[in-house]
């Protein structure tokens, strides 16, 4: 009997310390403000990548996207929480074992669009994050393939003529006893100096376009002055191939623009279609008016260009027929200058053409209301 009782206030002893224990440990929890889990990217980063210009990318510990700014999506960098470019994570990778800021440029292929060529500077954060910055650095590194090819063809085209003037200029010096000599080398001097007087003029005139600004200098012009002003600049080298050229202006056509550099394009343009028509033919010009345009067109019945061709007669330099080129004197570039006039001046210009059925050429340009004072 004694030993149950001793047992039982034993047992009661027990009970009431678990009791008392689980009591102050409830009132422990409930004084105990909880801990938040940190989150996965701290606000003020997500702040930060909310206001950036540049792509930009939060990359976690398991190589996955945490964040991504607009413009980093936009470029296609991120897909599915994962970076596309196997540069830029090894570049992540390679940041993530030594800590170290690293800055590359890299050119990014993606599946399905074309290769886009980046600046990329990666640096680790807090918490294990690892930060890529993305400067999308494309459309720079154009217009420097474009400017190395521009010098590279403009010092081909130099040398030509300014090599023929030399050699001419021996020539002219060894024949000086022989008049009929010295007279047939001074007018290939000619020629070539005046190759190379028009060469110069046209790379000066193509670097005034070449942002395809709006000029400062817009004036009204009458389409049919135009025109004209146009074929009477070529009037002596159709004379020589007895080549007519025929007018068709529709009245009372204006535009606005800057009256130099559309004079340029249209007697390029009328210019092109002499040079390249065959004698005793035809080159057509016409000026229509359609609504809130002025088609400026001008036709031929020469050599044509085939459409593998026409996608790159608007490029500097580019010759259809580079033999032809050289005896008539082309540079290449009057195509170029006509399409950076037609965007200067807000327009456009089309071409049609069969290959030994000619070719069409169209100078697209804003109409001008002359009543109105305002674009139809």
């Amino acid at each position: 009997m004694e030993v149950s009782e001793i047992l039982v206030g034993a047992a009661g002893i027990v009970l009431g310390a678990i009791i008392t224990y689980v009591w102050r440990f409830s009132e422990r929890a409930q004084e105990t403000v909880p801990t938040a889990p940190a989150p996965a990217v701290p606000p003020d980063i997500r702040t930060v990548l909310s206001v950036l210009r540049s792509s930009a990318l939060v990359m976690g510990e398991d190589e996955k996207v945490l964040r991504a700014s607009a413009p980093a999506i936009a470029l296609g960098l991120v897909s599915d929480d994962r970076l596309r470019s196997d540069q830029l994570l090894e570049l992540v990778r390679r940041v993530r074992r030594d800590g170290e800021v690293r800055e590359e440029e890299l050119e990014i292929h993606l599946r399905r669009r074309p290769p886009i060529f980046v600046r990329a500077r990666v640096a680790p954060l807090s918490h294990g994050l690892i930060l890529v910055l993305v400067e999308d650095r494309t459309a720079e590194q154009k217009v420097e393939t474009l400017r190395r090819d521009f010098v590279a063809n403009v010092s081909h085209e130099l040398k030509t003529p300014i090599g023929a003037i030399q050699l001419l200029a021996e020539a002219v010096g060894e024949a000086r006893d022989d008049p009929e000599a010295v007279e047939r080398f001074a007018g290939r001097m000619r020629t070539e100096s005046e190759r190379l007087t028009r060469l110069v003029q046209q790379i000066i005139d193509l670097s005034r376009l070449q942002a395809d600004v709006a000029s400062e200098h817009s004036v009204v012009i009458k389409v049919g002055e135009l025109v004209a002003e146009a074929v009477e600049h070529s009037h002596t080298d159709a004379e020589a191939k007895a080549i007519t050229i025929t007018q068709d202006i529709q009245p009372d056509l204006y535009v606005l623009g800057d009256r130099a550099q559309l004079h340029a394009a249209v007697s390029n343009l009328v210019e092109n279609a002499v040079t390249y028509s065959p004698d005793d033919s035809t080159v057509a010009v016409s000026a229509t008016g359609d609504g809130d345009e002025v088609r400026i067109m001008v036709s031929d019945h020469g050599i044509g260009i085939s459409p593998e061709e026409q996608e790159r007669i608007f490029e500097r330099f580019y010759r259809v027929d580079p033999a032809r080129a050289r005896t008539t004197g082309g540079t290449g570039l009057g195509l170029s200058i006509v399409k950076h006039v037609a965007a200067s001046n807000g327009g456009s210009v089309e071409v049609w053409s069969e290959p030994d059925l000619g070719s069409s050429f169209t100078l697209v340009l804003p109409a001008w209301d002359v009543d109105e004072g305002e674009y139809e």
